[in-house]
């Protein structure tokens, strides 16, 4: 082998990267200590990206096609290379592939309860469960932030490192979204539309990251929440309090035996109580003005109970920000209504 043979075997003239297995996010292509020779042809298929780094620099990023390495079509590396007035010799940089494909059926999950403020029952602690569906958008900060040096950084490394990241992410969206347990229980598409561009912004901003879908599969709450939760999808069948008793007295009802009447009875007198303690005056037992709290314990209900019927126009009261008052005359014309 001739002297200028051997040379030419240490230059690369095409540099290409075909991946079968659907799990590379990114690959860097083996050099072998070998220099990329001037006029060399980059192929880049659909789905994919180079990034060609000097030194640890960032410098040209190249969609699919096929490209000729020539000084017209590489002006960053030219300029890191220090390139005056073009280059004529082979020249070394690392070359990555990054794919851009859709990746799509990606798990996460929260490890721990997700603690979040909630306009019905307080603080309530979550737990979620779901998938998302991601694509490397900026190709330059993946590398940086994610994939780093690593030479073949596949999908099983990326769910392993990311998904604590999106977690973290998903708990911050959630805790500012304000979106009450009852819609996360019962509406998970929705909760999941709700969310994305919440988990999308930093996702991108941060690791290079688009999320195209996030889909909430689950939601819990702790056992109390649920009750509650249910006790409320009750009220929305039912319509009102007043309805909402009658409700309850027909349950013992269809049970039927001997209980019967005697729930019938209680029944009887819980409301006659009731209005005999509405139709006393400002210095009986109930002032003039009462919060929902009062009135439920009047009723012998929940305080959401209450509530949600205030909200549905059932029983009058007055909203005063994000708190209700009612008086003693509206209770007591709510218990009159048939």
């Amino acid at each position: 082998m001739s002297l200028q043979d051997a040379i030419r075997t240490q230059l690369i003239e095409i540099i290409e990267w075909v991946d079968d297995s659907r799990e590379t996010l990114c690959y860097r292509f083996p050099d072998q200590d070998k220099e990329i020779k001037r006029g060399a042809k980059l192929i880049v298929r659909e789905s994919q990206a180079v990034q060609f780094v000097y030194l640890g620099q960032f410098g040209d990023l190249f969609p699919p096609g096929q490209h000729t390495l020539t000084t017209a079509n590489i002006p960053l590396l030219t300029r890191l290379q220090g390139w005056k007035y073009g280059f004529e010799s082979p020249f070394k940089a690392d070359v990555y592939f990054v794919t851009t494909r859709l990746f799509t059926g990606n798990k996460w999950g929260t490890s721990n309860p997700v603690m979040v403020r909630d306009q019905d029952f307080g603080v309530v602690r979550w737990r979620a469960f779901g998938t998302y569906d991601f694509r490397i958008a900026d190709v330059p900060r993946f590398l940086r932030e994610v994939a780093g040096t690593d030479d073949h950084f596949q999908l099983s490394e990326f769910s392993d490192t990311m998904r604590s990241r999106v977690v973290s992410v998903f708990s911050q969206a959630l805790a500012t979204s304000k979106i009450p347990a009852m819609d996360a229980a019962s509406r998970y598409r929705e909760l999941g539309d709700a969310l994305l561009p919440l988990i999308n912004a930093p996702l991108k901003e941060k690791y290079g990251l688009e999320i195209p879908s996030f889909v909430v599969e689950n939601v819990s709450v702790p056992p109390e929440v649920e009750q509650a939760i249910d006790k409320r999808a009750g009220m929305a069948v039912v319509g009102n309090l007043n309805d909402f008793v009658k409700y309850q007295l027909a349950q013992g009802l269809e049970k039927g035996g001997s209980g019967v009447g005697a729930i019938g009875a209680e029944m009887a007198v819980g409301m006659s109580i009731a209005q005999q303690m509405l139709n006393r005056g400002a210095d009986g037992a109930i002032a003039e003005l009462l919060t929902p709290a009062d009135a439920a314990k009047v009723l012998g209900v929940n305080e959401a109970d209450v509530i949600a019927s205030l909200e549905a126009g059932d029983l009058k009261g007055r909203r005063i920000g994000s708190q209700w008052r009612l008086t003693r005359a509206q209770l007591a014309q709510f218990l009159q209504q048939s």
